[in-house]
């Protein structure tokens, strides 16, 4: 059973908590991660591109020259990819980018982050966090004390608003609850940061 040290605010380690092998010490499966990572970002595609055919261009329907004697090409119209203001050839058209993923390989995809995090050393769980005032300066501190300076995702059980207002501002820094996490959130980011009621909580969600 994998452990991780607890750390306070001030980045001083106060007790150790063991963790789930079934969520942090899983067999780690590319092939998930990557499907369901493609779902999320195919998902977030408005798919709304679109250009005209020859077919559908305006104008066009008077032949542009003669058919015989002028040495070029048979032409009727210049609706033609070739020609200005053209058709589009093979014209993009407003479709969907969804992609289904099923829930079991879903559930194997979280998994599989949460142990590549854990393997990684890159989880980081704190007794508690409690910011003295919803300050901008105060969030920074902690990170820094925790050695967080990169892209962090801090993952808690409950939704704190001082928090939300004291991390909004730094940039590669997210705040989440337990079910609004995703693959591509925890992939993405370089420090994994959780309360010790988030990794309960996270292990009674996702470790099934």
């Amino acid at each position: 059973m994998p452990t991780v040290n607890v750390k306070n605010t001030e980045g001083k380690t106060v007790g150790e908590i063991a963790l789930s092998e079934a969520l942090f010490a899983a067999e780690v499966n590319p092939f998930a991660m990557h499907m369901v990572v493609r779902a999320i970002l195919n998902g977030r595609r408005v798919g709304t591109q679109s250009a005209l055919t020859r077919t559908e261009v305006r104008g066009g329907g008077k032949k542009i020259y003669r058919q015989k004697g002028t040495g070029r090409a048979r032409h009727h119209g210049s609706r033609a990819p070739q020609f200005k203001k053209g058709g589009v050839v093979f014209a993009p058209k407003p479709r969907g980018y969804d992609i289904s993923v099923p829930k079991k390989v879903r559930r194997l995809a979280m998994r599989s982050a949460f142990t590549s995090k854990a393997q990684a050393e890159e989880i980081i769980v704190l007794d508690r966090l409690a910011l003295p005032a919803p300050k901008t300066r105060e969030m920074v501190k902690v990170l820094r004390n925790l050695g967080a300076t990169k892209k962090a995702l801090v993952l808690v059980a409950e939704k704190d608003e001082s928090l939300l207002r004291a991390s909004r501002n730094i940039p590669g820094v997210t705040v989440a609850l337990i079910n609004t996490i995703n693959v591509y959130e925890i992939l993405r980011h370089d420090a994994f940061i959780l309360t010790r009621d988030a990794v309960r909580q996270a292990e009674e969600v996702y470790a099934q």
